[in-house]
């Protein structure tokens, strides 16, 4: 005799409670593309010495500036690093696409960091309908990781372009 599994339609209550939620909030969208990277961050503190201007190229000047503010900013740098390589995953693009600088991981104090797109960064992104961007950010000592998720979506984006 088999028992009835009492998780599951309560499981299939709550998920279709949470897609009416998302859907009457304007927030249920499209999943256009995924990205994820990691990035040694003593490798990365190791290329950053020996190529000074590197950090221009790669950086925004709001992003070397927060980075600047820690008493070690490679970390920080190296998550940076990470969200820039993984939203071109998302989009579905490879290195040279755009510039770097053409994503950039904003705080807003103790918010949560989110991705601003400028240029042609921005211009792939209409392209392909991404509305909103979902960004996190982690690191250890050893590795920086970044993980984004690219919507079509309906109501607001978290950040504005500057």
């Amino acid at each position: 005799m088999s028992r009835a599994d009492p998780v599951g339609p309560l499981s299939a209550t709550l998920a279709g409670a949470a897609r009416e939620l998302a859907a009457r909030s304007g927030l249920a969208g499209t999943v256009v593309g995924v990205g994820v990277d990691a990035v040694d961050i003593e490798r990365f503190r190791r290329v950053l010495g020996r190529r000074t201007r590197l950090a221009d190229r790669l950086f925004t000047g709001g992003e070397q500036a927060y980075a600047g503010a820690a008493s070690d900013p490679v970390p920080r740098l190296s998550t940076r690093f990470a969200a820039k390589e993984a939203t071109m995953k998302a989009l579905g693009v490879g290195l040279g696409a755009f510039p770097f600088t053409d994503v950039e991981v904003v705080r807003h104090g103790l918010d949560a960091p989110c991705l601003v797109l400028h240029r042609s960064a921005l211009e792939l992104a209409g392209d392909a309908g991404v509305l909103r961007w979902h960004l996190s950010l982690t690191h250890t000592d050893g590795v920086a990781i970044a993980f984004v998720v690219a919507e079509q979506a309906q109501g607001k984006a978290p950040c504005a372009a500057s």
